[in-house]
């Protein structure tokens, strides 16, 4: 909690910069636009103008309403991204739903990533080096991928180059993503870990997902529990086969048995194998008895 304080604080600090007329950062080369490149920053919603160019036009009312009570609860876990246009004046690049939301539950202000005109190396560089940050969460570390991916159209095997990262850890960061926002905020406060995440993101439906990080918290589930937990959650969907008894090759008539059974003078089982192959059973009560039996069998 100590740790999202401490970055909220940081974010009001540099907004109070961004709001000295005399010091106005209007390209990378500026004094302390390394302090905007790659920092969150909380942002007034009222300097944000939403981009023209943006392709989607429609917003299903529920699905924001929804995102708003998460915000509300939780606040904004993924900062919305904005261009800096003039002296305190914004156009959002990315994140338009999260604004929207933000809006309807009467919020000032939105933690933002500023990008500055012709500023795209930069803001590589200053990606690259905050993912090698040691104080980062899995979290943080995958928004970092993402915005990679979204606004420099890296493709994840460029990104493994430029971090030095295997392109399969890439991968598991980017996955977290799609784990229910509470789940993500669970990682980003420490109470489960990236390896809990990752056995988690194997589920698709997100109330089971919420259910399981439940248990994790409240029963102090191991990785490898966890792993199981899924699992057994996993065998439980797959459909159940079905044993039908085949038919064997060919049947033995009631004249048949009984003609054996005649034959030897006992009740005779006769079993027919689905390969063809069967056997006969014949019981005897004493050693006469099995002598007779003998003697039938060589006649």
């Amino acid at each position: 909690m100590a740790k999202a304080v401490q970055k909220q604080a940081l974010g009001r600090g540099l907004s109070a910069l961004l709001k000295d007329p005399a010091n106005d950062i209007k390209s990378v080369n500026d004094k302390n636009a390394d302090k905007v490149v790659g920092n969150i920053i909380e942002l007034d919603i009222d300097t944000i103008e939403i981009n023209p160019f943006q392709p989607r036009t429609n917003f299903n009312e529920e699905s924001l309403q929804e995102l708003a009570t998460s915000i509300k609860e939780l606040g904004v876990i993924q900062p919305i991204t904005v261009r800096k246009l003039d002296f305190n004046k914004y156009q959002l690049i990315s994140g338009e739903r999260r604004l929207r939301a933000s809006k309807l539950i009467g919020l000032t202000t939105i933690p933002s990533y500023i990008r500055i005109a012709n500023d795209n190396e930069s803001l590589v560089m200053a990606l690259v080096e905050n993912i090698q940050r040691h104080d980062l969460d899995p979290i943080e570390i995958a928004l970092s991928y993402q915005r990679l991916i979204d606004e420099i159209q890296l493709t994840q095997e460029q990104m493994s180059e430029r971090v030095g990262k295997k392109r399969s850890t890439i991968t598991n960061y980017l996955r977290l993503l799609k784990l229910d926002p509470i789940i993500q905020t669970g990682i980003r406060d420490g109470f489960i870990s990236m390896g809990h995440g990752r056995a988690i993101i194997n589920i698709d439906n997100q109330d089971v997902q919420a259910d399981i990080y439940q248990k994790i918290v409240s029963q102090n589930l191991s990785v490898r529990d966890t792993e199981a937990l899924v699992k057994n959650y996993q065998d439980g969907l797959k459909p159940k086969a079905k044993t039908t008894k085949s038919a064997s090759s060919f049947t033995i008539a009631d004249d048949q048995k009984k003609a054996i059974t005649n034959f030897f003078g006992a009740k005779v089982e006769v079993k027919v194998a689905v390969n063809g192959k069967g056997k006969i059973s014949i019981p005897f009560h004493s050693e006469e008895d099995f002598n007779r039996i003998i003697k039938l069998i060589n006649s």
